[in-house]
């Protein structure tokens, strides 16, 4: 791919040079300048395209997996994801897996950890559980749960519960990426039961403005693994009392490690935003890869030119470097979106960039 411009690979092919070419591939090797532009681009060329995952569309699909498969077998349940530009890496958006499990009451899931970094978020049912490195939480819709790198977790319904929906997101392309990706199965097959009560990290670390007096946590990831909906969207609230939000993301807060103000994990950052009845956000664009879950609300959201209207469980994509504005299509009800991303990666590596939409008001040109 060449260039006609100064400092950009401008080589036109001769006979010589194809035979040069040809030569350097018995060495596995090749010329710079014949693929520079390509690796090299002006401006991030993500391969991910935006996709909306319609949750009325799935929701028959993942339940009929019961019927099929069982949590033994398939060790975990779910149905997932597949951007059309990174089915080569079973990638959602850029290094970003997600799926939609699900497990029926009564069900248990085998215990394991892996490399990867893991997190959920609870669409639907009642009853279920996760349990991280012996710590038992009991989950409920809209909540947001960690399964950090390296911790043996487990997954189950009580008895008396009913079917539960939940979406799972890991980093799993990226570590293979790195080729550092282990995995584990318990060498007990579920973990022994622990002693601490139920619920313990969010009730030691989820309380405001307050930090245990004795508290040694010393690992890089939260020690808050679960993250509840109802004082989540009552922050929102109070904040949106406040201030009158930013202009691309609304009323937008970051999940974080209560130890360190940062993000939750050490490659998965997650954040909530809600959009006020009638709110219409401007666009932007910026570096890192972006999964949402619409966890309250309906409405609609412009990528790279296109108009995808979505509704609560729907899941979509923004990938990295991709024009993008929200709207809320409800003039009376607030709209929430849940996001996961790979922001703790891009900021770490100094990567991060980020540039408003100068034209038409600051809004994107919609596809007809």
């Amino acid at each position: 791919m060449r260039e006609n411009t100064i400092g950009r690979a401008n080589v036109e092919d001769t006979p010589e040079l194809k035979a040069y070419y040809k030569d350097l591939e018995k060495y596995e090797a090749g010329a710079l300048w014949t693929v520079a532009n390509k690796i090299e681009p002006w401006a991030p060329q993500s391969a991910s395209i935006p996709v909306l995952w319609r949750y009325s569309d799935l929701r028959e699909h993942v339940l009929r997996s019961v019927e099929l498969v069982s949590p033994e077998k398939a060790g975990r349940r779910v149905i997932y994801l597949n951007n059309p530009g990174r089915r080569d890496v079973s990638a959602a958006v850029g290094w970003l897996y997600s799926g939609l499990q699900v497990m029926h009451p009564g069900e248990v899931a085998s215990a394991h950890a892996h490399s990867a970094s893991a997190l959920r978020f609870i669409m639907e049912g009642a009853g279920a559980y996760t349990i991280v490195d012996g710590h038992k939480m009991t989950l409920g819709a809209r909540d947001f749960v960690l399964t950090p790198n390296g911790t043996w977790h487990e997954h189950g319904v009580d008895g008396n519960g009913s079917v539960c929906i939940w979406q799972d997101g890991l980093d799993i392309p990226l570590v293979n990426a790195l080729e550092a990706n282990f995995f584990a199965v318990h060498p007990k097959v579920q973990q022994e039961d622990s002693g601490y009560p139920v619920d313990d990290m969010t009730k030691t670390w989820g309380n405001p403005g307050l930090r245990p007096a004795d508290s040694k946590w010393s690992k890089g990831y939260s020690p808050m693994f679960k993250y509840e909906w109802e004082p989540t969207y009552e922050s929102l609230r109070k904040y949106a009392a406040a201030t009158d939000g930013s202009p691309y993301d609304g009323i937008l807060m970051n999940y974080v490690n209560p130890i360190t103000g940062g993000h939750v994990m050490q490659t998965i950052g997650a954040s909530m935003q809600l959009l006020r009845p009638g709110e219409k956000t401007k666009s932007h664009r910026h570096t890192g890869s972006f999964i949402y879950q619409v966890a309250k609300g309906r409405g609609y959201s412009i990528i790279g030119g296109t108009r995808f209207a979505w509704e609560e469980r729907d899941i979509f994509c923004v990938p990295s470097w991709a024009w993008h504005e929200h709207g809320n299509a409800s003039e009376s009800e607030d709209a929430c979106l849940f996001c996961f991303n790979d922001l703790p990666v891009i900021e770490s590596l100094g990567f991060y960039r980020e540039e408003a939409y100068g034209d038409n008001a600051g809004h994107q040109p919609v596809a007809a």
